[in-house]
Formats: structure tokens, sequence, C-alpha cells
């Protein structure tokens, strides 16, 4: 899957944080880094069957080389940050800022992985897709 990113909008949606942090980059430098799908981590699939707290979430990861699904009812996060654990990527979530703009649900977390800071960012049609973007582009980041 494909997703177009208006970079202006997440940069406007941003925490103040990251956006201190990140004042000197371009658009296109924001995007590369903070959103950027390249790493040990990457989201292959993603489904979401329903709407509410019931919702079930299938998300085929590629870990390193190797194929994981994630099947989760209710909360997608809690079940991504176990698989990462699992994994060898002891994530934890710092900050977490969510908003919706015109373009769709962006996302912003500032994560930590075996002693690394650093922050992710997404924006994707809805919050729960969203979230786990962020979370990996975030962990991507970190170069770990």
């Amino acid at each position: 899957m494909t997703i177009t990113i208006d970079p202006h909008a997440i940069i406007a949606a941003a925490p103040k944080g990251l956006r201190t942090e990140s004042a000197d980059l371009t658009p296109s430098e924001f995007l590369s880094r903070y959103c950027g799908p390249t790493g040990p981590v990457k989201l292959n699939d993603w489904t979401a069957v329903g709407q509410s707290r019931t919702s079930t979430y299938t998300a085929t990861l590629e870990l390193s080389g190797h194929h994981r699904t994630v099947v989760a009812s209710g909360n997608p996060v809690a079940a991504l940050t176990s698989v990462l654990y699992d994994e060898g990527y002891p994530m934890e979530i710092l900050q977490f800022h969510q908003r919706h703009t015109d373009s769709g649900t962006a996302t912003f977390v500032q994560c930590e992985c075996n002693g690394r800071r650093g922050w992710g960012a997404a924006l994707a049609g809805d919050g729960p897709e969203s979230t786990m973007r962020a979370m990996i582009a975030g962990l991507n980041q970190l170069g770990n």
C-alpha cells in the first residue's frame, strides 16, 4: 500500500517539541527522517474489520527479512509492541500525539529502544494504522 503524505499538513500537526527539533529541515527532509519507510521493520499489509473497540486488526510485518502476521482485537498498539519485543526490539512509547487533519490522522510518537530515543510520524486514513506506521517509523529512525 502506498500512502501519499502532505508534508505541510503533517509538520503543522506535529507537537511543539518535534517542530522545534526539526525546525532546520525542509519538508522533504522531515518526511525522510521521521516518516521514512526504510529500516529493519516494514508494514507490508494492514486490514481493519469494524470501527469500534471490538475491531480486529491484521498486520503483516517484515522484520529483518522475515514475515510475521499480527492479529489484535481492540488494541493494535499493544500487539505491535509485544511483537517488536519478541523480535528483539524492546520499544517503549515515551510521548504520543495524534491529530486529525484534512489529509487523515497524523500520529507522532517519541520512542526509546535499546537506550536510544527518537520520533516517528505517520499520516493514514485511520488512527490505528497511523499509530502503527508512526511506531515503525520511530523504530526505524533509531537505526536499530
